[in-house]
């Protein structure tokens, strides 16, 4: 995000990929037969939503807002953009095309939405655009691809945040598994708003002030055999202290003469006999890793313990740099399980933390940090939490940035409006046919100040009012109606974009996420459980419901039978 001249944020893109002609090669023709029929001036009203919530939930959180009025600020073809065309089209196709094209802006486009980080449900639209119609057409495929994964990943990171708890750590490990480099950098950036703390993705720290974190993989450890492999051993004790090693002092520490990997050693025997682990078991490459990279990072401590085997290698050797980092003042930071039982492994590590702590009387030694990681899922965190787990903060990765357990929101950009005149698509399947019309959306709250439904009205309908009975109706079952009267209403469009410029001042990214967190904060727990969840109604008023059946027996053809 980057600021204009008058100081309001405006809105940048975050991929040079992103452009006029990343669309579907029919949004270019249909731009031109739209032109050739005459009908390039014709005022036309779209709505991109979605038909169900993803993941077998009753929510989605909206995201990809900022990259879509970004868009619309760089929609422009370029003369290469219009030689290539020239190239892909029919060699009969009128060159005056070409020249409208290179003309051709976003100015006349208005687009409402609802705000960015927003809890929204099906068939209310997340975006409606107004515009001429071969413009708004073309801005379909790159509005899609722009809201779909965006959503889908954020609705994903919360899910996740929601089965891990409020106090657990969560960090997006999710990089190399992505699907390439942008979907990469966009699902690091939208965990973010979804619920997640850190990221390991560098470029996505850089470039949206993400906090990132990492430590050190199975290599670094494999990569030592011995002890003499560790180089540079002096460590200068840390003023003032952080911690303490029970009666031992820095100026203890220097009987090792300055030798961090003979203080080290100096611990091995005594931690091996309280975890009765022999300590010619633990393996010497492993110790010399942890020391070497304690060495490196001595503020910020933090060891992968099962290369070899958690509880009679990992633990011992990372207990001993914990404690000389300890005797020298610094604060370990904690240790990460990558494998096995994590719940087993987890309780037993932090149990014998806990003894050594109270062996040495150290008691920060029992509240390091436990990071577990392993292709970790939705599902996974909820079974941890049924067992029992010591963990304190969850790396994840496939299975988050990959939304492996439903690959696509299913965004659809349909015609609702054309020069004030209503469209709808019918079909055989009642959840394909369209809500006709420009409509305004509103939420009612009820008397516990949670969300009841979402109401859609026609535009031309008064606002539904505080106390005030309103039926709401399910779009197309007719018996399933309800009277509500709110205890709040909340308007869900704004104006982002209009005369060629965004008209809202946008929030940052950390704002995004808070209002997020604020939206999930206020749906009913029932709505959010991972199992059966409570549908959350979507409602249409009346008069649009009568509208919307009435335009449906206009449009379909009667059938003869003979």
């Amino acid at each position: 995000m980057e600021s204009s001249t008058d100081g309001r944020r405006t809105a940048h893109l975050d991929n040079g990929v992103v452009q006029v002609l990343l669309t579907d090669l029919y949004q270019i023709t249909m731009c031109y037969a739209y032109w050739k029929a005459g009908k390039r001036n014709e005022q036309s009203v779209f709505d991109l939503f979605f038909r169900k919530n993803p993941f077998g939930g009753e929510f989605t959180i909206f995201a990809g807002l900022e990259q879509c009025l970004a868009l619309l600020e760089q929609f422009k073809f370029s003369a290469s953009d219009i030689e290539y065309l020239r190239g892909i089209l029919p060699a009969g196709t009128d060159p005056e095309f070409f020249a409208y094209l290179k003309d051709l802006d976003a100015k006349d486009v208005t687009l409402c939405a609802v705000p960015e980080g927003s809890v929204v449900f099906p068939r209310v639209p997340l975006l409606r655009i107004h515009g001429p119609l071969p413009v708004v057409q073309l801005l379909e495929t790159t509005l899609l691809t722009l809201v779909n994964f965006a959503s889908l990943v954020a609705t994903n990171a919360t899910r996740f945040r929601l089965a891990a708890g409020p106090d657990a750590q969560l960090m997006e490990f999710g990089l190399r598994r992505a699907q390439g480099p942008d979907g990469g950098l966009s699902a690091s950036k939208y965990c973010y708003v979804g619920g997640f703390d850190f990221t390991s993705n560098v470029l996505a720290g850089k470039q949206f002030g993400i906090p990132v974190v990492g430590t050190h993989a199975h290599a670094f450890v494999s990569s030592f055999r011995t002890l003499p492999e560790v180089k540079g051993r002096s460590l200068a004790p840390l003023k003032p202290p952080k911690v303490s090693v029970g009666t031992r002092t820095q100026g203890e520490a220097s009987h090792t003469g300055g030798d961090f990997l003979s203080l080290v050693e100096s611990f091995r025997d005594e931690v091996c006999r309280h975890l009765h682990v022999v300590a010619d078991e633990t393996n010497d490459g492993e110790l010399a890793a942890f020391t070497a990279y304690a060495l490196a990072f001595p503020t910020a401590f933090l060891a992968l313990i099962d290369t070899y085997d958690v509880l009679r290698s990992g633990l011992p050797n990372f207990v001993c740099v914990a404690l000389a980092l300890g005797v020298l003042g610094y604060l370990p930071r904690g240790l990460r399980l990558d494998s096995g039982d994590l719940a087993y492994q987890s309780k037993e590590v932090r149990r014998e933390l806990e003894l050594l702590s109270a062996a040495f009387s150290v008691p920060w030694l029992a509240k390091v940090t436990i990071v577990a990681s392993n292709d970790i899922n939705e599902d996974t965190l909820i079974s941890l939490n049924a067992q029992g787990h010591a963990i304190d903060s969850f790396g994840v990765g496939t299975h988050l940035v990959t939304c492996q357990k439903q690959p696509a929101l299913g965004c659809v950009f349909k015609l609702v409006e054309l020069n004030n005149k209503p469209c709808m698509k019918l079909s055989q399947e009642v959840a394909k046919v369209t809500i006709p019309g420009c409509k305004l959306a509103y939420r009612l709250y009820g008397s516990d100040d949670c969300p009841l439904l979402d109401l859609m009205t026609r535009s031309e309908e008064p606002a539904p009012s505080v106390g005030q009975r309103v039926l709401c109706r399910h779009p197309f079952q007719e018996s399933r109606r309800a009277y509500v009267s709110p205890s709040r209403v909340e308007q869900l469009h704004k104006m982002y974009w209009k005369n060629g410029q965004v008209c809202q001042d946008l929030p940052s990214l950390e704002e995004v996420r808070q209002f997020s967190f604020k939206g999930i904060s206020e749906l009913r727990s029932d709505h959010k459980r991972p199992l059966n969840p409570t549908p959350y109604k979507v409602s249409v008023s009346d008069s649009l419901y009568h509208f919307t059946h009435e335009l449906w027996l206009e449009y379909a053809p009667i059938g003869e039978l003979s």
